[in-house]
């Protein structure tokens, strides 16, 4: 959860150390050491059957090896093995329900999933892909150099981040949208809760909504970028947080990965509101009219509270198990967070006459909707390996195969 590296082993000591979370991935599983060779040679040709349980075996040692660490290196990894499996998942070789695949939680070895259904593996494969590039977009925006109380991301790192983001949405989408479709509904019914639709899609506007943070902080960067851009990010920013959230509130299981999420989304959708006002806040307190003065300081007032909330459900967050530690107010953040009691307290002193002339127009403005900018990375699955091109084997062959493994 975020966590996959937490724990590392020095001498016969384990020292715990408590993750820094940017941007906020459930749970990374990994494949389980399994057969395979000895099991498809005797259905396939020796070369593709070693190759496939050759480059699965590896995925495997390096994800253990390294505690998921090595993020470039699974990924190619990963990407080697598609285009094999996707031959086990073709009704022509008939061997889409014929293997067993086993996988676990990395974070504490437990949570072990065993399915013989090809696209549970090509699910695992994606999902795997998925949090890998959410790590890695992680990683972008938590420099080596920094200090725990000061945290500078550079434009470029936040640009990276954000088509990370994106392309890890895209997988999920892709797993909820199209393998999911493919799987019976038994199998469906025993996958684990971040695997299921609702979560995939929660995880992929999460996603979504944490590069249109980084949007935002690079428009606060920008002495181009208009007050109107900074509310619209700040209100679509609030629109994929609402989604994520509501894909999710209607979750029967109540796993503690579900709560951790769940968790997550709150503090960062109260941080987003409180942004969204804030900016709208700003526009309306351009108008002439005392009543435009009066809701953008209720806007302001808003936002101020929605951040101390905000505070409060980031320590909830940080708390759940497995604990973790979220970086100091960096980006769009660390702006909001001085400006918005800085605004609030100069404004409600400013036209503080006005609330209380205006009593009836002390209530909180409605805020405009956006079309949605940011769109999960289109994602197709890879051409089948070349290797899948071979003659259907006789009987003799097949049984010397098999004898022969």
């Amino acid at each position: 959860m975020g966590c996959t590296s937490s724990v590392y082993a020095i001498g016969k000591k384990k020292k715990k150390i408590i993750p820094e979370i940017s941007v906020f991935f459930p749970v990374l599983r990994i494949p389980m050491q399994s057969d395979l060779q000895i099991i498809l040679r005797g259905l396939l040709p020796k070369d593709l059957a070693d190759r496939i349980a050759s480059v699965r075996n590896h995925i495997v040692l390096v994800a253990e090896d390294t505690g998921g660490a090595a993020i470039n290196e699974l990924t190619r990894a990963l990407e080697e093995y598609l285009p094999l499996l996707l031959g086990i998942t073709k009704k022509e070789y008939g061997l889409q329900e014929s293997l067993e695949f086993r996988w676990r939680e990395l974070r504490d070895g437990r949570q072990e999933i065993c399915m013989a259904n090809s696209w549970f593996e090509l699910l695992s494969v994606l999902h795997m892909m998925a949090m890998l590039t959410l790590m890695e977009a992680n990683e972008k925006l938590i420099p080596k150099e920094s200090s725990l109380s000061e945290r500078l991301v550079s434009a470029d790192c936040m640009r990276d981040a954000v088509d990370l983001l994106l392309k890890a949405a895209g997988y999920l989408s892709f797993c909820a949208h199209d393998v999911l479709l493919r799987l019976p509904t038994e199998i469906k019914n025993k996958l684990p809760s971040d695997m299921q639709g609702q979560v995939l899609e929660a995880i992929s506007h999460q996603a979504l909504a944490q590069g249109t943070e980084l949007q935002l902080g690079l428009a606060v960067q920008s002495q181009n970028a208009t007050l109107s851009v900074k509310r619209r990010l700040g209100c679509e920013l609030l629109s994929y947080y609402a989604q994520a959230y509501g894909c999710l509130s209607n979750m029967k299981e109540n796993s503690t990965a579900l709560k951790k999420q769940l968790f997550f989304l709150k503090w960062k959708h109260l941080e987003a509101k409180a942004a969204a006002y804030y900016y709208h806040g700003l526009i309306l307190d351009k108008g002439t009219e005392p009543s435009s003065h009066v809701s953008a300081v209720c806007c302001f007032l808003g936002a101020e509270e929605l951040l101390a909330e905000s505070k409060k459900a980031c320590l909830t967050f940080c708390l759940a198990h497995p604990i973790t530690r979220c970086p100091p107010p960096w980006g769009a953040m660390k702006h909001l967070h001085k400006k918005i009691p800085e605004t609030a307290s100069k404004k409600s002193q400013m036209y503080g006459y006005l609330l209380d002339q205006e009593k009836d127009l002390r209530i909180l403005a409605d805020l405009p909707e956006f079309q949605l900018s940011l769109k999960p990375d289109d994602y197709d699955l890879p051409e089948l390996d070349p290797a899948w091109d071979f003659p259907p084997q006789t009987l003799k062959e097949h049984l010397n195969e098999a004898y022969n493994a």
